[in-house]
């Protein structure tokens, strides 16, 4: 008997420790897996966005035609120079149509506002230094021999560039990361964006037909 309950009590730690594990990631409707994080009182995606559906599981528009994208004034998104295998690594490019329907994060998140993103930074320390505290450590994606990154809440920022309104790539994309929050204006929006040769945080406030990076933020 006293076995026996010895095995019960290991297979109920053993199931707890799986709880905890799947607590640690969030799935969207393509099945995509994401490690989250938590910063402060906010719980963060640890990864770019990458899905290819809504959470509803409706398709995102996939627009790679340079033209079509510059003519969008709805929801499109994707992959960094038209290039699957940025998939995995950089996530998807999404224009703020996209960023603004409400269903792009999985059920239970949503894009950050600009007030969230700024939540963060201020937890961080100031936009001065925050920067370093977002970006993943090392040279293997951040192209550049000026790296005094920390990554001290695993946030792993990545240089996932972007793609331009006019539905151009710029070169250097590997060089900066920005992504879009949920605060609109007119035909613009406020981003937030890291750089290679700065310890930073910066915000702009871009054309909405612009294709970011997204991070989401738990609701």
């Amino acid at each position: 008997m006293r076995s026996t309950n010895l095995i019960l009590l290991a297979f109920t730690l053993f199931c707890m420790g799986l709880t905890g594990l799947q607590a640690q990631t969030v799935t969207d409707a393509d099945g995509n897996i994401y490690p989250i994080t938590t910063i402060g009182k906010q719980v963060w995606m640890a990864d770019n966005l990458k899905t290819t559906k809504y959470n509803d599981g409706k398709p995102i528009p996939l627009v790679t035609d340079e033209k079509k994208w510059e003519a969008l004034k709805t929801p499109g998104f994707c992959w960094l120079n038209n290039d699957i295998s940025n998939k995995d690594i950089y996530g998807g490019l999404y224009n703020w149509y996209a960023a603004n329907t409400k269903k792009l994060c999985p059920k239970g998140w949503h894009v950050p506002t600009d007030t969230e993103w700024g939540t963060m930074i201020t937890f961080l320390g100031d936009e001065n230094t925050a920067g370093d505290k977002l970006k993943e450590t090392g040279t293997d994606h951040w192209k550049s021999t000026y790296n005094t990154a920390t990554n001290d809440f695993d946030f792993t920022a990545l240089p996932g560039g972007m793609r331009y309104e006019t539905g151009i790539f710029p070169l250097f994309a590997h060089s900066y990361a920005v992504w879009w929050s949920a605060t609109g204006s007119g035909t613009d929006a406020w981003n937030r964006g890291l750089y290679f040769n700065s310890s930073r945080t910066y915000k702009g406030h871009e054309p909405m037909k612009i294709g970011f990076s997204v991070r989401c933020i738990k609701d």
